[in-house]
C-alpha cells in the first residue's frame, strides 16, 4: 500500500494535457491558453483624453489664460481640423486628442463665456492625456501560454482585438456508480436501497471545476452491466466510477477494468477515508475507481481527481492551495494511515482557524456540507492541540465578516 505522496505523484506523472482547440474568446472563460495571446493593435490606438474638459496646445497659454472654443471632439466623433494656437476644443473622456493639441484641462477647472474658455488653474503640458500604446503595443504578448482566462483576461484580450484563442478544452468526464442497492434521485426506495448521492456530488463538483460531466447512472454488480457502462464512457477524456473497488464479493470494478486492458498504476493508498482508491489508464485515458462511501468519494476526488483535471486542462497550479491556520479544537494522534479531516474555516480575532467537523464517518454526507478545507494528519503523528499552527488543504474560502 503506497503513501498519499507516492500516489499523487503517480497520478500527475501519468496524466497529460488535452489537445488544444480554437474557440471564440467569450466561450473560453476558465480555460487555459495553449498559445500566447498577441495584441493586434496599439492600445490606446490614438492619443486620447482622460477627462471631460478642453484640449489645447500648452504653448498657446504661455501669454494668455482664455482660449477660443474652435469645436468639439467627442468619443466616436473626433475633431477633424487642425487646432491653432489660442484655440481649444471641447473634449470628452476617451475622445481623440485633436491635431495641434497636447494637453487637457478638466471642465471643472474652467469657466466659459462668449464661446471662449478661461483656465482657472495652472496647466502642465501633457496633463490628462493618454498616449497611443500606453497600455500595450501591436504584436505585444499580452498573456502567456498556460494563463487561465477569467473576466479580466477576457476584457484585456477583447480590447486588443483578439476574438479567437487557442485553449485546452473542458474535459468530458464520464461518471457512474455501482451497487445493486443504489437508485436514482427521485425514484422510490425499495428495501435495503439508498439514493445514489455520489453521482449528484460528482456532477456538481465537476461543474464547479469547469468540466463537462457525462453521467451514466448506476451499474449493477455484474461484469456485463459494468462493461455496458464502460462502453458508453469511451468518448470521455477521464472516467470516474464510485463503489465496487474494495475486496467484497460484489466489488467487480477492478476485475472488469483489468479484463478491458486497464494499465493499473495503484490500488489502495494509506489514507483515511478512501483507502481502496484505484487509478490507472484505460486506452491511455485516466481512470479512477473511487470508494463508494460518500465522504470517501468526496475526499478521493479532492485528493486525486481534481489535480488530474488540472493537469488535463494545462493548468500549472495542479494541487489545491495550502494555508497555515490555527487549530480550533484538539485532534487525536495519527494512526497507520494518513488521515484527512473535513474542517470548517472561520475567522476569530482576525485569525483564520479550522474547526474539525464532528461527523467524520466515511459513510456520511454531512461531513462534506460545511467543509471548506481538509486537515492532513500524518501517519503516527502526535496529538494536535487547540491553538497549534497547522497546514490545511483549501477547498473554498469562508464568506462574510472581515478579510484576513
Amino acid at each position: 500500500m503506497i503513501s498519499y505522496d507516492e500516489a499523487i505523484a503517480t497520478v500527475l506523472t501519468n496524466v497529460q494535457a488535452l489537445t488544444p482547440v480554437e474557440l471564440p474568446l467569450i466561450k473560453a472563460r476558465g480555460l487555459v491558453l495553449a498559445s500566447p495571446a498577441i495584441a493586434r493593435w496599439d492600445m490606446p490606438s490614438w492619443d486620447n483624453s482622460a477627462m471631460d474638459g478642453f484640449a489645447f496646445a500648452a504653448l498657446s497659454i504661455e501669454s494668455r489664460t482664455t482660449l477660443k472654443i474652435a469645436g468639439q471632439s467627442f468619443a466616436g466623433h473626433p475633431f477633424s481640423g487642425h487646432l491653432k494656437s489660442g484655440e481649444a476644443v471641447r473634449i470628452t473622456t476617451g475622445a481623440p486628442i485633436p491635431d495641434g493639441a497636447d494637453s487637457v484641462v478638466p471642465v471643472e477647472e474652467t469657466s466659459e463665456k462668449d464661446n471662449s474658455v478661461s483656465l482657472n488653474r495652472p496647466v502642465m503640458k501633457g496633463q490628462h492625456v493618454r498616449y497611443r500604446g500606453e497600455e500595450f503595443h501591436k504584436n505585444e504578448e499580452l498573456l502567456t501560454s498556460g494563463t487561465q482566462l477569467y473576466a479580466g483576461g477576457i476584457s484585456l484580450l477583447s480590447s486588443a482585438g483578439i476574438d479567437q484563442v487557442n485553449v485546452i478544452p473542458r474535459p468530458r468526464v464520464a461518471i457512474f456508480s455501482t451497487g445493486d442497492e443504489l437508485v436514482e434521485l427521485g425514484q422510490k426506495l425499495g428495501s435495503g436501497q439508498i439514493v445514489n448521492s455520489n453521482l449528484q456530488y460528482l456532477i456538481a463538483r465537476l461543474e464547479e471545476c469547469g468540466c463537462i460531466p457525462v453521467p451514466l447512472g448506476v451499474g449493477e454488480d455484474r461484469c456485463d452491466d459494468l462493461n455496458r457502462l464502460f462502453d458508453q464512457a469511451q468518448e470521455a477524456d477521464l472516467l470516474l466510477t464510485t463503489g465496487g473497488v474494495s475486496v467484497g464479493e460484489k466489488d467487480l470494478v477492478q476485475q472488469t477494468l483489468l479484463q478491458r486492458g486497464l494499465e493499473k498504476k495503484f490500488w489502495k493508498v494509506a489514507i483515511k477515508p478512501g483507502k481502496p482508491v484505484l487509478f490507472g489508464l484505460l486506452e491511455g485515458k485516466p481512470c479512477f475507481g473511487l470508494p463508494g462511501n460518500p465522504a470517501a468519494t468526496a475526499a478521493t476526488f479532492e485528493l486525486f481527481v481534481r489535480p488530474a483535471l488540472q493537469q488535463l486542462v494545462g493548468n500549472s497550479n495542479l494541487l489545491a492551495p495550502r494555508l497555515k491556520v490555527k487549530l480550533a479544537e484538539s485532534v487525536r494522534a495519527g494512526g497507520k494511515r494518513q488521515n484527512f479531516l473535513w474542517g470548517e474555516l472561520r475567522i476569530t480575532d482576525g485569525c483564520l482557524e479550522i474547526l474539525p467537523l464532528q461527523r467524520q464517518g466515511s459513510g456520511q454526507n454531512r461531513s462534506m456540507q460545511k467543509a471548506q478545507a481538509l486537515l492532513p494528519v500524518p501517519i503516527d503523528s502526535p496529538s494536535l492541540n487547540a491553538g497549534d499552527d497547522v497546514e490545511v488543504i483549501l477547498l473554498r474560502l469562508p464568506q462574510g465578516e472581515k478579510t484576513f
